[in-house]
């Protein structure tokens, strides 16, 4: 993902400040700083090593609506909240600050000591694919989210066919691996059922 350079890096207090008055989200990996959103970063972070990432396409946009809603929903009751994109995840093991597409906290809330806009124990985490992105969150940002000691799944939604995984931290400690294509519903750790074709709902598609 990272852009070799031989120019010093970012602190993680420097991604702070940094990130405090972007317009824009970034990650932070391990001293790099990535986009992750279009547009240009500014004179001093081009010193650095600044990666951009696509934005979401409609499609991306709409799945992640529906599946917050969907999550919502069946957590509604429970001392559980879910967090749009905006809501910063901090994986201190890796050295990563990061964006999930949604999040889920049960309980309250451990903010990081360093970064009072970070929490570090979400207990599930969703990405919605795209091609520009599926590498890195299958490969990467998977094995460090999978050392958050507080968390149970991983849900994957597939960006060319109607297909959902979950990664599931069974009780050895192993993660295991599910999948739901269209038609069928998945089972989350959690507790609540999610059919497949929910959250590929478009209401504008002919039917």
């Amino acid at each position: 993902m990272a852009i070799p350079s031989q120019l010093p890096r970012f602190t993680l207090e420097e991604y702070f400040d940094f990130e405090e008055y972007a317009n824009l989200k970034h990650e932070y990996v391990r001293g790099d700083i990535v986009l992750m959103a279009g547009g240009s970063p500014p004179p001093s972070a081009m010193r650095r090593d600044v990666v951009a990432m696509s934005g979401a396409s409609p499609e991306h946009s709409v799945r992640v609506a529906n599946l917050t809603a969907l999550l919502v929903t069946a957590l509604r009751g429970r001392p559980c909240r879910v967090q749009s994109s905006d809501g910063r995840i901090r994986i201190e093991a890796a050295d990563l600050n990061t964006y999930p597409d949604i999040s889920v906290v049960c309980g309250p809330a451990t903010l990081h000591a360093r970064d009072r806009y970070a929490v570090t124990n979400p207990c599930l985490i969703v990405e919605v694919l795209s091609p520009s992105t599926e590498t890195y969150d299958r490969g990467a940002k998977l094995a460090a989210y999978q050392q958050i000691p507080s968390l149970v799944e991983v849900v994957f939604v597939a960006h060319d066919e109607h297909r959902v995984e979950v990664v599931q931290r069974a009780a050895d400690g192993r993660w295991v691996t599910t999948s739901a294509r269209a038609g069928e519903s998945l089972t989350l750790a959690l507790g609540p059922a999610i059919r497949v074709d929910e959250i590929y709902f478009d209401p504008t598609e002919p039917r």
